[in-house]
């Protein structure tokens, strides 16, 4: 550099707060989707097609102050489209938001709406005292009230098959069922995940495990899809009982529901059921080992704070070593679906 020059300066990577201001206020866009499945809008739309925005305000009984911000929100959020004042489905929300196809996967938020919304207002409070923020804060066992509840059950059991839905076509593809023949699914809800594997695969024989309650939801479940001749239940508690003998077991959205004492004894059960050559498949969000990317398992493992007094997720390295502990010969971890894995132990 000669006398007399300056060193060019490199401008400075600007620093805004957008991202923070939209993770914060993330709430308002959640609510405004949760409403709309509440409401009706997608199934709406997917009945009638395209409609005029005062026509769909109607049809769903909305006052007409803040309807057209409520239809134009969806818009910006890319959970509707508008062309000329007229509304309709995205090819996502007609596929996914419509009821009356079984597609659907707002079962889910259905339950996200009417429990969860309002209990994680609580999170702070469940940081602090490591207690559950749901009805438990009023006296209730979950579980004990969920099962006692044929409404509330019917709700957990479609929201569990919604949230699995995408793992349970992914187990069906990747697994290799080619070298087994009966599966069983422990804590089975509606069947989702048994019903998604003999769909996929003709030989594939067993069904589900889980509480008494279950039982019509799944015989009604597997039976809509005809399946009631390769699939049947099995009642009973996994920690009171014998879980049922299989080739595989499978447990999906169960482990992260306990604490670490309780993992162990529900892993060593499934060990015991199995034959030599047996596989269990967990499956869930399962963390990354670096925590640092899969966001959806950490905030699914503050969820169990809210939900259950010492459930917990996991990453595929915790559930690895747990299973090895227990006597599994081979472990391993495979990616399925979003932010969905399983970890695969071979008895």
């Amino acid at each position: 550099m000669s006398e007399g020059q300056t060193a060019a300066v490199e401008p400075a990577t600007q620093v805004t707060p957008d991202a923070i201001m939209q993770l914060g206020l993330a709430f308002w866009g959640s609510k405004t989707l949760l409403s709309a499945v509440e409401v009706g809008v997608f199934s709406e739309l997917a009945d009638a097609g395209a409609l005029d925005g005062e026509v769909l305000r109607k049809r769903l009984s909305l006052h007409p102050r803040s309807a057209s911000d409520f239809f134009d929100a969806l818009v910006a959020l890319g959970m509707l489209e508008r062309d000329e004042g007229r509304y309709a489905n995205t090819p996502a929300t007609e596929l996914f938001l419509d009821r009356g196809k079984p597609s659907y996967v707002g079962g889910m938020l259905e339950m996200a709406n009417a429990r969860l919304y309002g209990f994680w207002g609580s999170l702070t409070e469940g940081l602090r005292t490591g207690a559950p923020q749901n009805e438990a804060k009023g006296g209730e066992d979950f579980f004990e009230a969920l099962y006692a509840d044929p409404a509330r059950l019917a709700q957990f059991a479609r929201a569990m098959s919604a949230v699995s839905g995408g793992a349970a076509q992914a187990i069906a593809a990747k697994f290799p069922w080619q070298d087994h023949s009966t599966v069983i699914d422990i804590g089975c809800a509606e069947g989702a995940v048994p019903v998604q594997i003999a769909l996929a695969h003709e030989h594939i024989t067993g069904g589900g495990f889980d509480l008494p309650p279950i039982e019509p939801i799944f015989d009604a479940h597997v039976a809509g899809v005809g399946l009631g001749e390769r699939l049947s239940f099995t009642a009973g508690d996994f920690f009171a009982d014998p879980l049922p003998n299989a080739d595989v077991l499978v447990m999906g959205h169960i482990l992260h529901d306990w604490d670490l004492d309780e993992k162990r004894v529900l892993l060593q059960k499934a060990h015991d059921a199995l034959p030599d050559g047996g596989a269990l498949i967990v499956y869930e969000a399962i963390i990354d080992n670096e925590r640092r990317s899969n966001a959806f398992g950490l905030l699914m493992s503050l969820n169990m704070l809210i939900e259950t007094p010492g459930g917990f997720d996991y990453t595929g390295a915790d559930c690895r070593a747990w299973m090895q502990q227990t006597g599994f010969r081979e472990c391993y971890v495979e990616h399925l679906v979003g932010p969905d894995s399983m970890v695969v132990g071979i008895k």
